[in-house]
């Protein structure tokens, strides 16, 4: 290959344009040409969004900075629909034009559904990038455990363990991909937010909820717990309202103040996610969530009551005394932390590798082991 192409999708992580500082720079090294599309698949779909030669002469240009968070070449949640075959025959015509032999998709689960379509058409890879951590498997027998099964919202089809279940105990040397570009530094502004939420919850004497991202994994809410929250509410686990309620007022017993940590993805004991109340749905088909604190802080207030409060000499209602708050989109924007940087370079550069060695459809993973360490 002596020409290559490479996106960004979905959305943003402190760690993108280290990932493609990484490919950049390896492809420098492999003399291959590296043309960046702007604003992700949308650029495919549209000829008049111009491209940009990221390594002219073989020499990175120099807004390509891995320590700034963001993506140099922009982002969009577009995808590419399997079934537009016109729109399909379009990206290639264009992609053989500029005489692009392989493509390197940075992007999450939503991109790597997304690249397929093109897969079939050129050699691609995913170096995968997202917050949420949930790019990988625990063990490599993992994929055969679940089984699909037909359901009546969109894709049209959901994915179940089998009769065996999950394992119950894993190496974690056996965990394929084991971390992803971006959740290190969202993990870490996460916990910096709880640490900052308890000394007003210390202050006032409050209940605060706080609502981190990662969809349904509970990856970065179970990270928050370096900022040394009380309770950490996780997807994985259906939400216990009557077990809450008490672990709640145990701790409030014991120190006039609790810290709540909640993934948004959390779910009841029906399976249904709280934060998904009003229903809606990204360009990729993924559930829209936000709301999971706030139904909780309504879950507190009609099961404890303005009787609580008051009979801690506070003169503030339960609506007063339970508040939310949002880590927000600071867990995905600024400066990259440098386990971010780092791997999130070699990762793209790998992806490089995983194109020119003629592995087509294939992901740039992160593996660990006591031996080497992160490799």
């Amino acid at each position: 290959m002596k020409r290559i192409g490479i996106l960004t999708a979905g959305g943003d992580t402190p760690a993108l344009n280290a990932t493609l500082h990484g490919a950049v720079m390896r492809a420098c090294q492999r003399k291959v040409e590296v043309f960046g599309f702007i604003k992700g698949f949308s650029s495919l779909f549209n000829p008049r969004v111009p491209h940009v030669h990221l390594n002219p002469l073989f020499s990175a240009i120099p807004d390509l900075d891995p320590a700034r968070g963001g993506t140099v070449i922009g982002a969009s949640r577009d995808y590419v629909d399997p079934e537009d075959k016109t729109a399909i025959a379009e990206i290639v015509e264009r992609l053989q034009r500029l005489q692009i032999e392989g493509l390197i998709c940075i992007g999450g689960d939503g991109t790597l559904n997304g690249m397929q379509a093109l897969s079939y058409h050129l050699p691609t890879v995913l170096a995968p990038k997202t917050i949420d951590n949930d790019l990988g498997l625990n063990y490599r027998q993992e994929p055969d455990e679940w089984l699909r099964e037909p359901c009546a919202e969109p894709p049209g089809y959901r994915y179940a363990r089998g009769p065996g279940g999950a394992r119950v105990r894993f190496d974690l040397e056996q965990m394929v991909n084991y971390v992803t570009p971006g959740f290190a530094t969202a993990v870490f502004v996460s916990a910096g937010g709880v640490q900052r939420i308890r000394t007003t919850a210390e202050s006032h004497r409050r209940i605060a909820i706080i609502e981190v991202m990662g969809r349904h994994s509970g990856y970065l809410a179970l990270g928050a717990a370096y900022g040394q929250p009380d309770i950490i509410l996780v997807p994985e686990h259906p939400l216990n309202a009557d077990l809450l309620v008490e672990r709640v007022v145990e701790t409030y017993e014991l120190q006039k103040n609790v810290v709540i940590v909640c993934a948004e993805g959390v779910v009841d004991e029906a399976g249904q996610e709280l934060g998904a109340e009003v229903a809606s749905t990204d360009p990729a088909g993924n559930k829209v969530l936000s709301g999971a604190a706030e139904a909780l802080r309504q879950i507190l207030i009609h099961r404890l009551g303005d009787s609580y409060f008051t009979s801690k000499r506070r003169n503030e209602s339960a609506k007063a005394a339970i508040f939310t708050r949002k880590v927000g989109h600071t867990q995905r924007g600024g400066r990259p932390i440098l386990f971010d940087r780092f791997y999130g370079a070699q990762l793209g550069g790998h992806a490089v590798d995983l194109l020119l060695e003629g592995h087509a459809n294939s992901v740039s993973i992160l593996m660990w082991n006591r031996e080497r360490g992160f490799h």
